[in-house]
């Protein structure tokens, strides 16, 4: 029974590795969606700082992506920038992308 015992015990402490990376990926991906955001608003260094966190900070709102993309859409929408939902959603898939690589090949 300890054999099983250990087995179990491993499966689920890869679980929550594995979820706690995707956490940290995700968390990236959302910093780095602010990074691009901000740019496009045209925001200090200080200021896109500031709101990259406050993505990061938007994606705990509720399960999913909708959150943190009906953000971007409205300040991005308010600052004047000419974008759509589509465009944001490539951004979203282009920094998962960049967020997964910088986590797997650290700088």
């Amino acid at each position: 029974m300890t054999s099983f015992d250990n087995r179990e015990t491993a499966f689920e402490n890869k679980f929550a590795h594995d979820a706690e990376t995707q956490f940290k990926i995700t968390a990236r991906r959302n910093k780095l969606l602010g990074q691009w955001a901000a740019e496009k608003m045209g925001l200090t260094p200080e200021e896109t700082t500031a709101y990259a966190t406050s993505v990061v900070q938007a994606d705990f709102e509720e399960a999913g992506d909708e959150d943190v993309v009906r953000k971007l859409l409205g300040d991005l929408t308010s600052a004047g920038v000419e974008i759509d939902d589509a465009m944001i959603r490539a951004a979203l898939e282009d920094k998962m992308v960049e967020a997964r690589r910088q986590f797997i090949e650290p700088a």
